[in-house]
């Protein structure tokens, strides 16, 4: 089983995805769900603006939950899955083997949302947002608690992502102790390496960390690219987020692997967009909006890597920002985008980046170069 999910994708727009990852544009927006509409660059129908991380600030894990079966055009089945995820949904998922046994064009997708939400609406929105020009047919089951983080846990296994390299769930025992290990519980965020825009960004990640740099994660999620790079060696890692569920995940992973809060610092980035009530610390505490943003520019304005494994719209939107916190020189990598939306992002980077390359995975794309080293950033 593949899975489009905000347990394993963690849609770092969620800034704005309340700040960042899949809207005002703070990075990730869960409340914002409106639809990109660009001005200086013609608008493919599959850019949409995520929702906030499916309304895990407000809705309980420990509630019941709607499971919902939807028939899909094949043609249609990635873009749908992230549509629903930008619409409410908490996780969509597509079992592969029963997909290649199927010889129709159509194939089901298995998706969450939590008790309460109008799936009506979210399914129409979701499919108007990338074109469709039918609402596909459902059914909506209840579902219970224990069944749905058992389904969570059962899907998600240790993943090895290169030789050498392994994700590995904390219930599980590395397959490989000689090898690096990152330990992860994802929790509602995104990142357990079967994402291949994950993969991509930990094959890049990889290669750059050469010893002593200072990387940010530009909405962590689970904080897994920034875990990453401390193992890799990267001197300290900065991850930022918009939702309080990804940083406590984040400081969770972290801890996990053994690395400690002065080499990792993770920020919550406040949602101008959100009630006062949601922009607080993971740990409960109302952080000051402008010394948390004056802290932060502060601290990863020198950054020797950046990566943003989000989705096209704030990728799109957020270019200058995200730029902005690199080095002239350093290396700025984007992703969470599909292969179809390479020229979208060439077109917007290309007057900040040079050197500017391509890495692909089963139709999901990352897009690296260098900073030029004579921007002026705002």
């Amino acid at each position: 089983m593949y899975s489009y999910s905000n347990f394993y994708k963690h849609l770092p727009y969620r800034f704005s995805r309340c700040f960042s990852h899949p809207a005002s544009y703070t990075l990730f927006s869960n409340v914002s769900l409106t639809q990109y509409k660009p001005t200086n660059y013609s608008t493919p129908t599959s850019i949409f603006t995520p929702s906030a991380s499916a309304s895990a600030s407000t809705h309980s894990i420990n509630s019941p939950y709607l499971s919902v079966r939807i028939l899909c055009q094949r043609h249609a089945l990635d873009m749908f899955s992230e549509a629903l995820l930008c619409f409410g949904a908490y996780s969509a998922s597509v079992d592969k083997e029963e997909e290649e046994c199927q010889s129709s064009d159509e194939t089901y997708i298995d998706s969450i949302f939590p008790e309460g939400e109008d799936v009506d609406v979210c399914i129409s929105q979701a499919a108007d947002s990338i074109g469709l020009k039918e609402i596909p047919t459902y059914e909506v089951k209840m579902g219970e608690h224990y069944d749905w983080m058992k389904k969570t846990q059962e899907s998600f296994h240790a993943v090895e992502v290169t030789e050498g390299l392994w994700i590995v769930p904390e219930w599980q025992t590395p397959p490989n102790v000689q090898a690096t290990n990152i330990i992860l519980n994802p929790g509602l965020s995104f990142g357990t390496g079967e994402h291949p825009t994950t993969k991509l960004c930990l094959l890049l990640l990889q290669g750059l960390i050469k010893g002593g740099e200072l990387f940010l994660d530009y909405g962590t999620g689970s904080g897994i690219l920034a875990i990453a790079a401390i193992k890799f060696g990267a001197a300290s890692s900065v991850g930022v987020d918009i939702d309080p569920q990804a940083i406590t995940s984040a400081h969770h992973n972290a801890a996990l692997n053994n690395i400690g809060t002065e080499v990792l610092k993770l920020h919550l980035v406040p949602d101008q967009t959100c009630p006062s009530s949601m922009n607080e610390r993971a740990d409960g505490v109302a952080e000051d909006q402008n010394s948390n943003q004056t802290g932060l520019v502060s601290e990863i304005d020198k950054c020797d890597v950046v990566i943003a494994n989000i989705l096209l719209n704030p990728l799109l939107d957020l270019a200058d920002q995200i730029v902005s916190y690199a080095k002239p020189g350093a290396t700025v990598a984007v992703s969470g985008i599909l292969s179809e939306q390479i020229p979208y992002i060439i077109e917007r980077y290309s007057q900040f980046l040079e050197g500017i390359s391509v890495s692909e995975m089963d139709d999901w794309a990352c897009v690296s170069g260098t900073k030029k080293t004579n921007l002026i950033d705002c």
